[in-house]
Order: structure tokens, then C-alpha cells, then sequence
């Protein structure tokens, strides 16, 4: 048998990075917090918990913490069937992968939808977050992938549009012959990281395929959505940038894009695991909502 106990106190390490938060949050001593992981280290006869700056778990360690949070998510759906148990120490935590422009656009409108939940969000692009439901270390995932990870169902939220975009004086200053594979290659872009491939993505619909290889331009790497527009603003070089936050600066000539009309629709879903219960039945309600009513049509 699991000491739940035990477990929760293992939870808090992993998800706070330290004994001292974990202690805080459980309302205990940090000794008794270390006590706790321990004793529970030593009924399982494996380490559970790296300890640094910050704490991390190994991998039987997080397989634990996210038994907890199941279990913690479970409960709280039969508490609505049984009132006469116990009630819940603090709200459920639900983690969840989300790529950062989904974060920046429209994913925390759903997350206001359950102020009774805490989250725990793991950013990834969107060709990798699945991964993460894949391996079990998520409840759900913002995704670019339509087919269902094992024990998850898959639903369309629409695309998220993107625009090359870049400051008036940046496109007269590199495209003066207008946007060709010769400028492309020259003229710095924006990257978000070694992930990110909207760049080529769009570098190949827009070259039509008539380049036989793709220019790969020098690059800025800028790893925050808000960065990437403040980057194009300042001029430093054209980058993708998701059409809600482009729109207004475009509307008013501070922004334009390098191929009028050619923007990137890149196709989202949302995947959740069948066994998380009902706070992430009403989540999901929630993210189909707000996706749809921000991105374009269903993908």
C-alpha cells in the first residue's frame, strides 16, 4: 500500500524545487517534510528526489508525484458524488504542456474558467508537447498532433495564424527589390529556439517551391512570444508572429508583412488523458471554448 502521506510531501518537493517551499505549503517543518521523503525512499529502495537548486525528481520520483496529482483530481470528482468525505486540503493542480503563443493569445482565458484549480504548465512547441502526455508527465496537452496519444482523446481547437512581420524601415532597408530568396537569406529573423520551425515552415509555402533549398537566414533567438513582436517593432529582424498580437501594430502601419496576404495557419488540438476526472472534463469544455473563439476555424 502507497502512504498517501508520504507521497503528497514527495509531490510538494518536486513540484515547489525545495523542502523549504514543500514545508510551507504542507504547513510542517522542512525536517519533517525530508523526513517523509526518506522514510518513503527507504519502503521503495530507490531515490526519489535529486537534491539541488533546485530539487528535481528522478524519474520514479515524478511517476509518483503525477500518481498524486491523478488521485488528487479523482477524489475530488467523487466529493461531488459524496459529499460526506472529507474535504480537499488545497485544490487539485493540473499540469498541463501549452506552447507559448497559445499562452500569450488565448489559453489563460480557460484557465480563468476554473478558479478552484491550480496549474502547473509546461511550455513546448507545439510539434513536441505531446511528447509529455506520451511519457504520462502531463494530464493534457496544446498540440499540433490530430492522432490520439495512448489513453487520450484528441479534439480540434482551429489554427492559430501567423504573420511574417517586421518594422517599415527593416523591409525597406533589406527587401528593397522586394522579398526574394536572396534577400530571405540575408536578412537576420527571429527564432524562438532549436525547436521552432515557422520560419521554414512559412519560407517554404511562400517561395512556392521554387527554390530547390530553403535560405536559411542569421538569426536572432528570442524565447518569449512578447519578445518576438518588441523584437520586430525594434527592427532587429522579421519574425512569425501570431496574428492577435500583430493585428493592431499592422492596423496602423507600425508592423507590416513581408508577403501580404500569405500568412501560416498552423492546425491545434487538444488531447487529455480519459482517466483525470472531472475538473479536467470542465477544463477542456473551457480550451475548446476559448481556442475557438480566437483561432481560425476548426482545424
Amino acid at each position: 500500500m502507497l502512504d498517501y502521506p508520504l507521497l503528497t510531501a514527495l509531490a510538494a518537493v518536486i513540484r515547489t524545487g525545495s523542502f523549504e517551499r514543500a514545508a510551507q505549503q504542507l504547513h510542517v517543518t522542512p525536517s519533517a517534510v525530508s523526513q517523509r521523503v526518506k522514510l518513503l525512499e527507504e519502503r521503495l529502495g530507490s531515490v526519489l528526489v535529486v537534491r539541488g537548486q533546485p530539487c528535481t525528481g528522478t524519474a520514479a520520483g515524478q511517476r509518483l508525484c503525477q500518481h498524486v496529482e491523478r488521485v488528487t483530481l479523482l477524489e475530488s470528482e467523487l466529493r461531488g458524488a459524496l459529499p460526506g468525505l472529507m474535504p480537499a486540503e488545497g485544490p487539485a493542480t493540473l499540469r498541463i504542456a501549452v506552447n507559448a503563443d497559445s499562452l500569450a493569445t488565448w489559453f489563460v482565458a480557460a484557465m480563468a474558467e476554473l478558479p478552484g484549480c491550480l496549474f502547473d504548465l509546461v511550455l513546448d512547441d507545439q510539434d513536441h508537447s505531446a511528447e509529455w502526455l506520451r511519457k504520462g508527465e502531463v494530464l493534457a496537452a496544446v498540440t499540433a498532433s490530430a492522432a490520439p496519444v495512448p489513453g487520450c482523446d484528441s479534439h480540434p481547437l482551429g489554427a492559430l495564424r501567423y504573420r511574417a512581420t517586421a518594422s517599415p524601415d527593416y523591409v525597406r532597408r533589406h527587401f528593397p527589390e522586394g522579398v526574394t530568396a536572396d534577400a530571405l537569406s540575408r536578412a537576420p529573423c527571429l527564432t524562438f529556439n532549436r525547436k521552432d520551425s515557422l520560419q521554414a515552415q512559412w519560407l517554404r509555402t511562400v517561395l512556392d517551391g521554387h527554390e530547390s533549398r530553403l535560405p536559411t537566414p542569421p538569426t536572432h533567438w528570442l524565447p518569449s512570444t512578447h519578445a518576438f513582436v518588441d523584437g520586430a517593432l525594434a527592427g532587429l529582424g522579421w519574425g512569425m508572429n501570431p496574428d492577435p498580437l500583430v493585428a493592431d501594430h499592422l492596423a496602423v502601419g507600425r508592423l507590416v508583412e513581408l508577403a501580404p496576404g500569405r500568412p501560416l495557419d498552423v492546425p491545434l488540438h487538444w488531447q487529455q488523458s480519459r482517466i483525470a476526472g472531472a475538473a479536467l472534463a470542465e477544463l477542456s469544455r473551457a480550451v475548446l471554448r476559448a481556442g475557438r473563439r480566437t483561432l481560425h476555424g476548426p482545424a
